[in-house]
């Protein structure tokens, strides 16, 4: 049976998940999306596409959660997009009962998969997906970590003049303005962040810049689209979306379940874990000094804070 990904959202994030999953031939894909023959016409335009991509996949849209049924992957992008003004945390009673309805689908239709979660605000909106699909731990994941670090590695490479694939990084906690920048891992072609800083290649104050700047790029790109991002959302799905499929074993930071590591338990949060086809195998705890303790405390505090919200309404 072909590899089956459903992709409940048909907006601009699923959308484009669906065309760059056609373009690595990743599997059949189902588009679903409550707004009528929005999810159809997106399928039947990438799938005019496919000659041009030489895949030969099928692509459908529909409206209906039955069509997921025996997905191997599912990927939420289902709720309301922020907009201008909003912070992530403004949506989370709109989108908790969006994902209460998606989640319950899940559940009858296809409780085996491998769930990405990517619905804003995203850290939460994953706990509550988990809780009433009851898939397990390892198999729902929210996308957040490979976003901000692709973010903060476009941005420094860019600052410095390197090549982008020179550079190598990740972050740590919540999808949102307490994330933090794990800048001690922080390399350039081998040659840390810190030893860059030394040699003057770049300030620590532009450095400081930057990682801000990721941490509100998502508001400022609103301010540009008047929607929120999703060519970058997109992509960092995908390669989560192969990394899967294909048992890569690559070490991503995702928002993953927390049963004790870092000190924390019954949360999801960003974190390094390893991903492969058995979901997440690992979770790779680093060992973290007083200040990036503090903040990574500060991240799970706000993400907490959201989450006790959101269980008044589940």
């Amino acid at each position: 049976m072909a590899t089956k990904i459903s992709l409940i959202g048909a907006g601009n994030i699923g959308g484009t998940v669906a065309l760059l999953s056609a373009i690595k031939n990743l599997g059949n894909i189902v588009l679903v999306d409550i707004a009528k023959s929005i999810a159809k016409g997106k399928a039947l335009d990438i799938s005019h596409s496919l000659p041009v991509l030489q895949c030969n996949r099928k692509i459908i849209g529909t409206t209906s959660l039955k069509q997921i049924k025996n997905s191997k992957v599912i990927v939420v992008t289902a709720g309301v997009p922020r907009k201008e003004g909003m912070s992530r945390d403004d949506l989370v009673e709109i989108n908790l009962n969006v994902i209460k309805k998606v989640g319950k689908g899940i559940r009858k239709y296809s409780p085996k998969s491998f769930v990405i979660v990517v619905t804003n605000p995203l850290d939460v909106m994953t706990w509550v997906l988990q809780k009433i699909t009851n898939i397990p731990y390892s198999h729902v994941v929210g996308m957040a970590g490979v976003l901000d670090t692709s973010r903060f590695k476009f941005h420094l490479a860019d600052e410095l003049n390197l090549s982008i694939e020179d550079v190598s990084s990740s972050v740590l906690g919540g999808h949102g303005d307490d994330m933090v920048a794990l800048l001690r891992h922080t390399t350039v072609s081998g040659v840390s962040l810190e030893d860059m800083i030394k040699m003057k290649k770049i300030s620590r104050q532009k450095v400081n810049e930057i990682v801000q700047r990721i941490r509100t790029c998502g508001a400022e790109i609103i301010t540009y689209m008047g929607t929120s991002a999703y060519f970058s959302p997109a992509a960092s799905t995908v390669q989560m979306i192969e990394c899967y499929l294909r048992d890569q074993k690559k070490i991503f930071p995702c928002s993953a379940y927390l049963k004790g590591q870092y000190g924390f338990k019954n949360i999801y949060v960003g974190v390094p874990i390893v991903l492969g086809a058995n979901g997440v195998e690992k979770i790779i705890e680093i060992n973290l000094k007083k200040e990036e303790k503090e903040e990574f405390l500060k991240s799970v505090e706000s993400v907490q804070a959201i989450l006790n919200i959101a269980k008044k309404f589940i």
